[in-house]
């Protein structure tokens, strides 16, 4: 499952679509809105996407982690549009037959998404203010625990 949504991300589905009677291992990983960014308070976030362009990157980086990790399942799904605090912007599932390979697998398709796909995060903060976040473009200073 590889989707790009403006609807509420069902993280039941995600884990459900890599589930594998040869999987001894199932990862759920879902990214949400915090409410602080260092001292900004968020009020939500807006995401946007070169869709086409995301869902290809999206395929090649599965494709990469199932070569890596010969994994027995492997979806990505990240929403658009409006996310509010408390909200799942990203749900990464992946299945192998060991623990060891969905963890490092988990791991390496969160960062891999964050800087190879397409799609943009604008911060909008209690303040009023906003801020438009690249892909690549760590959020916070905290780069090495996002």
């Amino acid at each position: 499952m590889i989707e790009i949504t403006e609807h509420p991300i069902d993280t039941t589905r995600v884990l459900a679509s890599v589930r594998s009677d040869q999987a001894g291992a199932n990862l759920l990983f879902v990214g949400t809105t915090r409410e602080f960014t260092g001292d900004q308070q968020t009020v939500r976030l807006e995401y946007d996407a070169y869709r086409t362009m995301a869902l290809k990157e999206m395929e090649k980086l599965a494709a990469e982690a199932n070569s890596k990790w010969e994994l027995t399942g492997c979806s990505l799904v990240h929403k658009v549009g409006t996310v509010g605090v408390g909200e799942a912007s990203v749900a990464i599932a992946v299945s192998s037959a060991h623990r060891d390979s969905s963890f490092a697998a988990g791991r390496w398709l969160i960062d891999q998404l964050k800087i190879a796909v397409p799609i943009w995060k604008q911060e909008h903060w209690a303040d009023g203010s906003t801020a438009w976040v690249h892909p690549s473009q760590p959020a916070d200073s905290d780069a090495t625990i996002r």
